[in-house]
């Protein structure tokens, strides 16, 4: 099975699709672009949906909201980020680094004062700072082997444990078992007080887990949201997500397990 994952090489998506054995890999410039692919039946896609240090992909979300696809398998993979340049730490001038990796590793980027950059991946900032003087990347290991890039500052994630969580996206939904997870999106289509309480009331009331809540802009005009929901699976879930459609708009977005990383 084709899988299309965020490129160019050296990426964290990249290096996880390596890590489970994928084959053939397609590499996307952009988060978009992957959601486009499996859209248009290329393969399935592996993206981040969120980290423990920055939070939610907005663009892994806002994809989930566009196109029709499932979610079909989760992956938990630890990251460690490093600042690599071809000049020593002290004649570094400026620093490329992807927005969510900057967040994960804002206290060493403030401690260093060092104007920085944003790219549209890890591999994107070694490649832009292997052709800009005195400059710097923050990169995997994997990525500076790739691209040959020396590390001058090795573990500058603002946590030890940083960890990003994937999901594999598909165009049809996973086999027909009852992993330990589902995702749905909420889109209400009224404002009213207490319409959240009543929401998760649904879930509380059955002892149903919600293992994440996020919200994200519906894109309808100001102060309209839909909520994304992780929910473990118990005996009434079923029960539960009959009684939440009754009241809101609900689109499932897959049960899956969980995969675990070499």
């Amino acid at each position: 099975m084709t899988v299309i994952t965020l490129g160019p090489e050296g990426t964290f998506s990249h290096e996880l699709a390596i890590k489970l054995g994928c084959d053939p890999v397609v590499l996307e410039p952009t988060i978009h672009s992957i959601f486009a692919g499996v859209a248009a039946g290329i393969g399935d896609g592996i993206v981040p949906i969120e980290n423990s240090e920055a939070g939610g992909v907005g663009e892994t979300l806002d994809g989930l909201m566009v196109y029709p696809l499932s979610i079909t398998a989760e992956m938990y993979m630890p990251i460690h980020h490093h600042l690599a340049s071809l000049v020593p730490l002290d004649k570094i001038r400026v620093i490329y680094v992807h927005p969510q990796t900057h967040e994960q590793c804002s206290g060493y980027i403030e401690h260093w004062k060092v104007p920085v950059i944003h790219t549209s991946s890890n591999a994107s900032s070694a490649i832009e700072a292997k052709k800009t003087p005195n400059a710097g990347a923050i990169i995997s290991s994997s990525a500076a082997v790739i691209y040959r890039m020396p590390i001058v500052a090795e573990h500058v994630e603002n946590n030890p444990e940083n960890t990003t969580r994937f999901v594999r996206i598909s165009k049809n939904s996973g086999p027909d078992y009852r992993p330990g997870k589902c995702s749905i999106l909420i889109d209400p289509d009224i404002d009213r007080a207490g319409l959240l309480y009543d929401l998760l009331g649904v879930f509380a009331r059955r002892h149903i887990n919600l293992t994440r809540i996020e919200s994200r802009p519906s894109k309808r005009g100001m102060g309209k949201y839909v909520f994304f929901l992780d929910y473990a699976i118990n005996g009434c879930t079923d029960e539960a997500l009959r009684e939440l459609e009754a009241i809101t708009t609900v689109r499932k977005l897959g049960c899956y397990p969980r995969i675990e990383v070499p």
